[in-house]
């Protein structure tokens, strides 16, 4: 029986790998394969020819005193098929181990950034595949937005959250539609002032396809961090929020001032005033005229909590009329 010398070849070419190492972890498998059969000799190895690919198990050969005189071949009948099928699982194994460990070189360098691919047919309903050049990565259920939904040919945007290995060795691409970062790199691709870092993004939190708040701050005294995220007439903004299916997005002045922040935070509601209540935790108190009391705690509470979260403080929103 041979192995074939001219696959592993080609297979080294595309993939880097010795034929020696492969030759080498063949023999390794066939030799199990042959302890697995009837009347196994013990201390017999697999002797595959580096010229002709020949596969010949080799056992000893002992003499009356037990002393191994010589070798004998032992080869097994029908191992021929054994062994053709054992090569084929290994170069397979290997193709799958090499594809693996490019596709983690690829992406392990775009984790935290965004990629552009086609979503692609999935096996399970509840997965999003997507195709990022030649490469394939997944947006698992948790990483999806509520309502968002996307067909077979469309393309889409996502945050690389990572790119590791699974208990079973796999390698796995996992995207994100739903982390709050998206939205921070997204507005770092609309706005040139992110990317010279003249603005700062201090912080963004997200309640996926409802509303984001990102805090920002100028590097520089000639630049107004919020207006240049807005842009002219809105553009900048309004690109980030169509990207994310209109999911309303609020750019919020960032303050070392908590009090001052947490003003700012409960945007796009008007606050007359703020006073911190407590410093631990840190309590802040935000009196808005009543007609905005609605607009500053949201619908369900969601503008407060995000505002809460934006700047790590407790914010207690009282209308003028309760102050």
């Amino acid at each position: 029986m041979d192995i074939n010398l001219q696959e592993l070849r080609a297979l080294e070419k595309e993939t880097g790998i010795p034929v020696e190492s492969l030759l080498e972890t063949i023999e390794v498998a066939l030799l199990k394969a042959y302890g697995n059969t009837a009347g196994a000799i013990k201390g017999a190895r697999v002797d595959i020819n580096r010229k002709t690919g020949g596969v010949s198990i080799l056992a000893p050969e002992y003499d009356e005193n037990n002393e191994i005189i010589g070798e004998f071949d032992d080869t097994p009948e029908g191992f021929s098929r054994i062994a053709t099928n054992t090569a084929r699982q290994i170069i397979r194994s290997k193709l799958r181990e090499a594809e693996d460990t490019k596709l983690l070189g690829d992406f392990a360098g775009k984790e935290g950034k965004i990629v552009t691919g086609v979503v692609q047919k999935s096996r399970d309903p509840r997965v999003i595949m997507v195709k990022v050049g030649d490469r394939e990565a997944i947006i698992p259920e948790r990483e999806q937005v509520p309502g968002e939904h996307y067909k077979h040919g469309d393309w889409i945007r996502a945050y690389v959250v990572k790119a590791a290995r699974t208990p079973n060795g796999r390698v796995t691409v996992e995207l994100s539609r739903s982390h709050p970062r998206l939205v921070a790199e997204l507005f770092a691709r609309e706005v040139p002032e992110i990317a010279d870092r003249s603005v700062e993004i201090v912080n963004v939190v997200r309640e996926a396809g409802y509303r984001s708040k990102i805090a920002v701050k100028a590097n520089r005294r000639d630049i107004n961090a919020r207006e240049a995220c807005v842009g002219l007439r809105g553009m900048r903004v309004r690109a980030v929020m169509n990207e994310l299916n209109g999911e309303k997005i609020d750019i919020i002045e960032y303050s070392s001032d908590p009090a001052e922040f947490v003003a700012n935070a409960l945007s796009p509601a008007i606050v007359k005033s703020t006073t911190i209540v407590s410093e631990r935790p840190l309590t802040i108190r935000a009196v808005v005229p009543d007609y905005q009391l609605r607009l500053a705690i949201g619908k369900e509470g969601q503008n407060t909590r995000l505002a809460n979260r934006l700047t790590g403080t407790h914010i207690n929103v009282v209308g003028d009329n309760e102050e």
